[in-house]
């Protein structure tokens, strides 16, 4: 099985620093592949979930809470284009939360701060362990993103390509090679 690992809270503002290119290394039994500097790996070898989240708990120097998603999921999820029907620009970002767990309860959706007519925050939609939302650029937009991280302890991803495939850093073709 292949998968997908995000580390939460990692190089964010001088604080549990890590080399995350160097655990790449140091796990290239397991066939990691670093993504950034934020944490972010794939992993091309058949390896169980909780040999591979020990062995990279191993290599930090510190607690945080490791994500890890069937690669599967996250290929099946950009493959619908879950943002081609969302406003976009400049002053929008696009992100994908991965939730450690799914939420027990689900809100009612669209869900937006401070409000529907004029959000800051808006979640879109809820698949899985995935939440998928857009904030503007502006800095109490930062708040809501705070409020909600807390509600469901998740981690947050970016999505600032105009495809959803091009923000995470490999297409959908190029995951599917990692997977065969």
């Amino acid at each position: 099985m292949r998968w997908v690992v995000f580390l939460r809270a990692v190089n964010v503002g001088g604080a549990n620093r890590c080399q995350p290119a160097l655990i790449a290394k140091q796990l290239a039994k397991f066939g990691v592949v670093n993504i950034g500097a934020v944490g972010t790996f794939v992993v091309c070898e058949n390896v169980s979930e909780s040999a591979l989240r020990t062995a990279i708990a191993k290599k930090l120097s510190f607690k945080c809470e490791i994500m890890i998603c069937p690669a599967r999921d996250i290929i099946k999820l950009a493959s619908k284009d879950p943002f081609s029907r969302q406003p976009s620009g400049t002053d929008i970002t696009r992100f994908v939360s991965v939730l450690h767990k799914r939420l027990r309860t689900l809100p009612s959706l669209p869900f937006s701060l401070p409000s529907n007519d004029d959000w800051l925050l808006k979640i879109i939609a809820i698949q899985g362990r995935f939440v998928l939302g857009l904030y503007r650029r502006q800095m109490k937009a930062i708040t809501y993103l705070g409020k909600v991280e807390k509600y469901s302890a998740s981690l947050r991803r970016r999505v600032t390509g105009i495809q959803f495939r091009r923000s995470c850093r490999f297409s959908a073709k190029r995951s599917a090679a990692l997977l065969a």
